[in-house]
Parts: C-alpha cells; sequence; structure tokens
C-alpha cells in the first residue's frame, strides 16, 4: 500500500476525493501505527512516515469514505509520571468525525488486569472496541439558512433526541428515536404549533456505555461521556454508522432550519469517557494521557477531578484547546448548528487550579471570527472547589441561571422570605448580570431542565424515587424544592389534583413571562412524568421517553402553553434587551414609569412590604409604551401594557388595580387559576379576585379595542 507523507493538518482523516491525509497529535509518542479495519476485523498496520510539531501524519491515496480505522501508540508506559502508551490498544481518532461500534466491558480494553492491577495488560483491544470512520464531506445544502433569532426573541426547549421521538404515534417506527425522527414533520409540527425558536439537543458527540451500567442492565441515556468530540452519536442515526450518521445530522439540521428553528447542542468538553486510572484506554490515555488529562501533582498516575466522572481535561495545553475550538468550529461551518450549551463549563475555567472567567478557552472564543457569533450557553457551576459560578462568566456567555430555578420554586411552593429575590428573577436577575455589563438575556431561565423533576413531578413529589437506577436511591438531589401539594405521588383527591395543574400552570407562565431567555424541558408541555425520578440518566425506556397519548388535562396544558408562547413573542414587553430603569431593590420608582411594583391593594410597595417573611403577593405593571430600545429597523417600540397579579398564598386574596395613569382599562388575557375568562372590561380602581396560589395576566390595549375579546384559561380552546 502506498503511503504517501501527506501534511500535519488539519487533524483528523480528511478525504479530498482521491484519498485520506491522516494526522495525530502525539507529543509522547516514538512511533504512530495508522490500522485499517476491514468487515471482519483484520487490520493493516501501516507506520506514520512523518512527524511534524508533534503531529504524526501520512497520506493513503485510494481510501475510500467509509473505511475503517484506528491508532496504535508506542511509547512509555509511566503511569508514575502520567504515560499510559499501550500499543495493545486500538484507539481511537479524537478527530473522527464517524465512529462505529460501541464498547463493551471486556478486560482488554484496560490497561491492567483485573486480578493484577500492577501489571501491564497486552490483550489486545481491537475486537471488543469502536472504530473511527473516514466520512465523506460533501453535502447538498441547498438554501439551508441559520433562522438567527436574538437572544430576546428565543424560547428554548431542551429535549432528547431519542426521548423525544421514541413514543411518538406519527413518525414511522424504523426512524423513530434518530435525527431522522427529529426531522420528520410530526416532531417539526409540534415545535413549530408550540412555538419554539430554538431546539437544544442533549448531547449527540459520540458517547460511551460504561461498563459499570451495562454489568447492571441499565445504559447510559443522557450522554454526558463523550468520546468523539467531532462525531455525531452512531446510535441516534437510523440509516447506518459508517458516516450515514453525518448525512442523517445535516439532514435533521436542514429540516429544522427550514422550520425557522435553531439548532443548540449541549456539549461536553470537560471531560472524557476515558474515567480515572481505572477507566479503559480508548484513546486519549493511549495517544498522550499527559497532554489531555490534568493529572494530580506529585501524583501523576491520578487524575485531578472536577466533574465527577473521574478525569478533566487539560483546558490549558494548547492541543486541548485546540481540539474543542476546531470541534466548535466544525460543528458551525460543516454541521451548520447554532450554538452551544457548555456542561460543567466552569471546568472549562480552570486554566490551573482556580476558576478564571479570563483563561485562554475564553480568550480563544472571545477572539474567534466563527465561534464568538453562535449562542454561547454556559452551566456556569462544576463539583470542584469554587466551581458555582452563577453571574461571573464573561460578557459574550449567556448563563442558565440556577438561581432563577431556586427562586421561582420557592415562591410558588410558600416560603417565606422569597418575594425580593423573586422579583429580581422576574425582571431579569440584574443583581447577577448588570455588573459585568449583561443585558437581561444573559439569564436562560428554566424550572426544570433534564436533570431533576419533571414539571409535573415537582408539584407531585416531596422526594426522588430514584429506586430503578438501582443505588439505592442514594443517586440524584435530594433537595429538589419541590412540593407534592398535599399527598406523595400520584392520588385521586380532585382538590390536590386541581391545585398541582394550577402549580404547573403558575410555574409556565412565571417562567414564559420573565425577563431573559425562557427553556422548556422536553415534555413539559403536556405534563410528562417520570414517576418521581430525579436522575433517569440511566433509563433508556418509557420512564424516560416522552408519551404523546395525551389526556383531557394534558391536551388542556399543551394549549395553554401555547398561547403563553405566542403572549411571550407577541409582546415585546416581555422581550427586553434592557433592565428596566426601577431600581434593583425594587424599592424605587422607575424614573421612566417602564415598571411598578404594586401591592395587593394597589398601592406603591414600601420597604416594609418587600421585608415582610410572609409577604407572597404582588402586582407588577409593564409599561408597553415605555420600551427604551429600537427594533431591528431602528423604529421606537411602543405596545400594549400588562398588569401582573401574582398570589402564592394559601387563601385567595382581592386585588385593586390601579389608577387611570397606568391604564384607562384592563382585561383579563391569562388566569391560571381555570375556569371561563369572561370578556369584561376592568375599569381602573376595580377589583379583581386572585384564587389561592395562581396569577392572573390583565393586558391594556395601546389602542383600546372595542369591544374586548376575552382572554385565555386552563380550559379554553385553542384560538
Amino acid at each position: 500500500m502506498q503511503v504517501w507523507p501527506g501534511k500535519a493538518y488539519p487533524l483528523g482523516a480528511t478525504y479530498d476525493g482521491a484519498g485520506v491525509n491522516f494526522a495525530l497529535f502525539s507529543e509522547v509518542a516514538t512511533r504512530v501505527e495508522l490500522c485499517l479495519i476491514d468487515d471482519e476485523l483484520n487490520e493493516t498496520r501501516i507506520d506514520l512516515p512523518e512527524v511534524d510539531g508533534f503531529v504524526w501524519h501520512g497520506y493513503l491515496p485510494g481510501i475510500q469514505p467509509g473505511q475503517r480505522y484506528g491508532y496504535r501508540v508506542h511509547g512509555p508506559y509511566e503511569p508514575a509520571n502520567g504515560h499510559r502508551c499501550n500499543p495493545a490498544k486500538l484507539l481511537l481518532d479524537p478527530y473522527a468525525k464517524a465512529i462505529d461500534g460501541q464498547i463493551s466491558s471486556d478486560e482488554s480494553l484496560f490497561s491492567y488486569y483485573f486480578d493484577g492491577r500492577d501489571e501491564l495488560n497486552t490483550l489486545d483491544s481491537l475486537p471488543h472496541t469502536m472504530y473511527s470512520v473516514v466520512i465523506n464531506p460533501f453535502f447538498d445544502w441547498g438554501q439551508d439558512r441559520l433562522p438567527q433569532h436574538e437572544y430576546h426573541e428565543s424560547v428554548i426547549y431542551e429535549a432528547h433526541v431519542k426521548g423525544l421521538t421514541q413514543l411518538h404515534p406519527d413518525i414511522p417506527e424504523d426512524i423513530r428515536g434518530t435525527y431522522a425522527g427529529i426531522a420528520h414533520p410530526a416532531t417539526i409540527e409540534h415545535l413549530t404549533s408550540l412555538g419554539i425558536t430554538a431546539l437544544e439537543l442533549m448531547p449527540v458527540h459520540q458517547f460511551v456505555q460504561d461498563s459499570a451500567l451495562q454489568d447492571k442492565g441499565l445504559t447510559n441515556y443522557w450522554g454526558y461521556n463523550t468520546i468523539g468530540f467531532l462525531a455525531p452519536h452512531n446510535a441516534y442515526a437510523a440509516y447506518g454508522s459508517r458516516g450515514e450518521q453525518v448525512l442523517e445530522f445535516k439532514s435533521m439540521v436542514k429540516a429544522l432550519h427550514a422550520a425557522d428553528i435553531e439548532v443548540i447542542l449541549d456539549v461536553v468538553y470537560n471531560h472524557t469517557a476515558e474515567g480515572n486510572h481505572m477507566g479503559p484506554t480508548l484513546a486519549f490515555k493511549g495517544i498522550d494521557n499527559a497532554s489531555y488529562y490534568r493529572l494530580v501533582p506529585g501524583q501523576e498516575n491520578h487524575y485531578y477531578d472536577t466533574t465527577g466522572t473521574g478525569n478533566s481535561l487539560l483546558m490549558r495545553h494548547p492541543h486541548v484547546l485546540q481540539l474543542v475550538m476546531d470541534s466548535l468550529r466544525y460543528w458551525i461551518t460543516e454541521m451548520h448548528v447554532d450554538g452551544f450549551r457548555f456542561d460543567l463549563a466552569a471546568t472549562l475555567a480552570r486554566q490551573f487550579h482556580e476558576v478564571d472567567r479570563l483563561s485562554a478557552f475564553f480568550d480563544l472564543v472571545q477572539q474567534d471570527p466563527v465561534v464568538s457569533q453562535a449562542k454561547l450557553i454556559a452551566e456556569p457551576w462544576d463539583v470542584g472547589e469554587g466551581g458555582y459560578q452563577v453571574g461571573n462568566f464573561p460578557p459574550l456567555w449567556t448563563e442558565w441561571n440556577g438561581k432563577y430555578r431556586d427562586t421561582v420554586r420557592d415562591y410558588w411552593r410558600g416560603e417565606s422570605h422569597t418575594l425580593g429575590e423573586f422579583a429580581s428573577r422576574l425582571t431579569g436577575s440584574s443583581d447577577l448580570y448588570e455588573h459585568s455589563g449583561r443585558k437581561p438575556i444573559a439569564s436562560i431561565n428554566f424550572i426544570t431542565a433534564h436533570d431533576g423533576f419533571t414539571l409535573r413531578d415537582l408539584v407531585s413529589y416531596n422526594e426522588k424515587h430514584n429506586e430503578a437506577n438501582l443505588e439505592n436511591n442514594q443517586d440524584g438531589e435530594s433537595h429538589n424544592r419541590s412540593w407534592n401539594c398535599g399527598v406523595e405521588g400520584p392520588t385521586d383527591d380532585p382538590e390536590i389534583n386541581a391545585l398541582r395543574a394550577r402549580q404547573q400552570r403558575n410555574f409556565l407562565t412565571t417562567l414564559l413571562l420573565s425577563q431573559g431567555v425562557p427553556m422548556l424541558a422536553h415534555g413539559d408541555e403536556m405534563g410528562r412524568t417520570q414517576h418521581g425520578n430525579n436522575n433517569v440518566y440511566c433509563q433508556d425506556n418509557e420512564l424516560s421517553w416522552v408519551h404523546w397519548d395525551l389526556d383531557e388535562e394534558q391536551q388542556s396544558l399543551l394549549k395553554f402553553t401555547q398561547r403563553l408562547i405566542r403572549v411571550r413573542r407577541s409582546n415585546a414587553v416581555f422581550q427586553r434587551r434592557r433592565f428596566f430603569a426601577g431600581s434593583a431593590d425594587h424599592g424605587g420608582e422607575s424614573p421612566i414609569g417602564d415598571i411598578a411594583w404594586l401591592s395587593p391593594a394597589g398601592e406603591h410597595m414600601t420597604e416594609e412590604d418587600w421585608s415582610q417573611g410572609d409577604g407572597q403577593a404582588v402586582m407588577v405593571f409593564l409599561n408597553g409604551q415605555a420600551i427604551p430600545e429600537p427594533d431591528k429597523r431602528g423604529e421606537r417600540i411602543e405596545g400594549d401594557s400588562f398588569l401582573i397579579c401574582l398570589n402564592a398564598h394559601a387563601e385567595d386574596m382581592t386585588f385593586t388595580l390601579p389608577d387611570e395613569t397606568y391604564g384607562s382599562s384592563w382585561r383579563i388575557e391569562i388566569n391560571t387559576a381555570g375556569g371561563v375568562v369572561e370578556p369584561e372590561v376592568l375599569e381602573p380602581d376595580s377589583t379583581i379576585e386572585v384564587m389561592n396560589r395562581s396569577m392572573v395576566v390583565l393586558r391594556c390595549r395601546k389602542d383600546e379595542p372595542s369591544p374586548p375579546t376575552g382572554g385565555f384559561s386552563a380550559t379554553d380552546e385553542e384560538d
């Protein structure tokens, strides 16, 4: 077989129509063998002939897309010094753009024997590992255009590729749970009718089924166990894993873009699937362990772990940074994705030990002309010391606002002394973001996500019920800030079920009418339950999948959510790009009258009102004609004004509407209490009854329409 010198760039396997250039970084290697694997697992080994700047490379003419390959890296096996080269292990290419197969729990994947851990394991891992695949990079994108929704216009929908579509009755069985299933018109119709602007997919980078779960008969469902940062996960492909997964993923993105929906990927660059010193050798460990991973100083046979998974990538090494940046650019330029949510992003900021928001990674993102223009969302914490960094990421970034989640949950379950902070969260969390020059859009607001209770379970369970995970219910978060409304789990009590339905509507209304960027978890708009399991990471079954056979209550919740999103997206007052001019502590007056905080009696809130421990009711006036920034065309925005009456008390309350300076007339737009909303006009200074644990949203139209058309409640039919 002919082998030409090839080039050191780009890294990975690059097909040019006539052959393939292979390039692999390893500073520690003394020899690198490229291994071509056929369908019968026969192996052809070829020494890469050239090395430049620690990049080993060669060009093989005649190699075609679909070719499976791997590497065997020769070099020191000195765990005490951080080196773990072992040519008995077939290694994945860190730059592989497709990966075939899945690992087993076979002993050959490890560099030690199970019954003799001090002896080097020389068993060949080829029959039990995964294989890199050469892909054809060409794809007809046609007229594909990125939707480019601005942050303040965005409504994000977090979903799992398999979980969203696996049970959908209108999707053909052979493509359920796949990229093709996401691209199916039935899925897209649900997303567009709901009104979301961005689909945030849980990990789709190639991940590993870890042996500990396999031994229990469970699987890694969530996928936070990445091994291939440029390869779409092969199990989510309906049509094959020899490169077909790349074409299928691109087709999915193209279909979503045609429906004006952005694609955001949940990416896991903080660690890999190789685990700690007891984990398997699949790629990075055997290629150049000390360059890719953070090792404990003075104990280089151990890994410094701030992720809780066994290892952390060494984010100050230039080739690690290059891998991450090359991966991000690849998904943007070649796969056409629109943004990323970075799992445990605080680890990416650990250039040395401490979290440093000015670390090399953030410098690279800031100056990169491609990556800096994508949507960048941080999960602003990790499990290491000083890892909770909500509000501390650089101005280019947005963040999952964990304080929003906690405060809103506390407010609606009736915790004392929450009203002041709840007001901050409702209006964009200026206390967290304004000091660094960021705007309300820095806050990705959420109440539930993949990790934790679903919305329905949040109002149905006080305790987690994770027995199915086979960890004695020790896994998952124990402090969920949830409230079961009086009974743990399912009940036939109509009053409790009515309260639970009302609480779900309260959460959804709060979320979708808050300043910032709302994120829904898939199925919450339909009352999805996991029966109290708040950690379904290993439950690839009907417990975690979205069910589409909706009862009457679930159908009503879906229509309610659709209406809420329409109200948000059609009214600029809920999509502000700047903070309100009112004081941060909510006690002062807004100089431009863009917001007012009123007591249920219709009077301006005083410092005493805010400080009352049992204060759980407030009225918020949002002035639709005092929005300080222009729209896209440079025109001044004017719109309807809104009055939001919130009552988290256990008793009904009477609210007195403010005088005519706030609005000449009001009508009910949303009432989370349910029942029929009468199309009556409410005059200034009149009163309205707000049911216990509910909220009422009133609208004052700028052009005072006559007659009013009525509002929307939980029992109304779709307009």
